[in-house]
């Protein structure tokens, strides 16, 4: 492994009803497209990408913090997508402790490359709100088309705006924002969440209103292939790798599970029933576990990266929409919106018990919980490798 493979490598997870089941490997009813006329060389090298074994998450361990972030208050931030609003809940009182008015339909909260700016994401404001992270407080927005979602690419070189309803991934620089180019994804309707292989060259995104996920080369900002997901009848929602690379996981809200795809082939190794509604993925900090917010289910599901299987079930009292958030620092919190109850919820990851429901505004969506281990931020979710 070179050296740069290395650093990516090293560099890893924090911000934006199921019974305990098993895992059935199958691609009935699904299948993958290749886009472009080289996608056989980049296609190997994909395999490549995939094979090697590594920790995604090795740099996102309990404590493991850059210093970037020291000083930065242990705050949680609440884009409430109705209420035009973001919530700030102190992570220590479970408490809201502030709240500011942001651009229309606030749908994430995404931390810079650098962790020196947290972003909320606009969608029909046309703006990202910009954060300081050591005061809490926000700045004059940027303007921005529909930015639905915000990624970061693994090297920093470019911010990645999910403009869903223009059915486009914009690459922008970071910092300024300014257009770089405009990849047009008319073949993934609804074009939503993302994750990144494990040494950094390709992207893939969830396509919700297609039922379908593409696989980009970042390299040459083009999309290579695309992977129906039972015949286009699923909804994916968002997505994680795991922590070996090998494994690329799709949350489906239709079908009320998570999808198995093989980044290599980029096709479909299996299904793992979670609950109605799977909706959001977060790794623990240990990698060893991936929660699964089942929103209609209103549980959620603890999954086993070791065994592909769902080793704990945690109900939530009803009614409950657990939707997207993140993990605390120590990873002893998993923090998540409730989307149509108009509250966040904080669980306790050791035992499943929730530590406290907080109301916030109406339609509380992607939420940041900042500080987060890592050096550097791959997106909203918090990934940071």
């Amino acid at each position: 492994m070179g050296a740069a493979a290395l650093l990516i490598a090293l560099l890893a997870v924090g911000c934006g009803g199921g019974g305990h089941g098993g895992s059935s490997a199958t691609s009935t009813g699904s299948r993958s497209t290749p886009t472009t006329p080289s996608v056989g060389s980049a296609t190997a090298d994909a395999g490549a990408d995939a094979r090697e074994p590594v920790n995604v998450y090795r740099a996102d361990a309990a404590g493991m913090f850059s210093p970037q972030v020291h000083g930065d208050p242990a705050l949680v931030y609440v884009p409430n997508s109705m209420s035009n609003t973001v919530d700030v809940i102190s992570q220590k009182t479970m408490k809201v402790v502030g709240q500011f008015a942001t651009g229309a339909l606030p749908q994430h909260v995404t931390p810079a490359w650098n962790l020196k700016t947290l972003y909320v994401d606009n969608d029909l404001g046309n703006t990202l709100t910009p954060i300081d992270p050591r005061t809490g407080r926000p700045g004059r927005p940027i303007p921005v088309e529909d930015p639905y979602n915000l990624y970061f690419t693994p090297d920093g070189r470019f911010a990645i705006v999910v403009a869903e309803r223009l059915q486009r991934l914009d690459f922008r620089r970071p910092g300024s924002m300014a257009l770089v180019h405009s990849l047009s994804v008319p073949v993934c309707r609804g074009v939503d969440h993302m994750d990144f292989s494990a040494h950094g060259h390709y992207a893939y995104a969830s396509c919700e209103f297609s039922g379908r996920m593409i696989e980009l080369d970042l390299r040459t900002q083009r999309l290579m292939r695309t992977l129906v997901l039972n015949n286009g009848n699923s909804s994916p929602q968002d997505v994680k790798l795991s922590p070996d690379g090998r494994t690329l996981y799709t949350a489906d809200q239709v079908a009320g599970g998570v999808w198995e795809i093989d980044p290599r082939t980029f096709r479909v190794i299996g299904f793992l029933h979670t609950g109605a509604g799977a909706h959001g993925l977060y790794p623990s900090r240990n990698a060893k576990v991936m929660y699964v917010s089942n929103r209609q289910a209103g549980t959620v599901s603890v999954v086993s990266f070791k065994t592909r299987r769902v080793v704990k079930t945690w109900q939530l009292p009803l009614p409950a929409s657990p939707d997207m958030g993140g993990v605390s620092a120590d990873g002893n919190t998993l923090w998540l919106s409730g989307r149509y109850n108009a509250v966040v919820y904080a669980i306790d990851t050791r035992t499943g018990h929730l530590r406290a429901t907080i109301p916030v505004g109406s339609g509380p969506h992607g939420l940041c919980v900042w500080p987060q281990p890592g050096r550097y931020s791959l997106g909203h979710t918090g990934i940071m490798r």
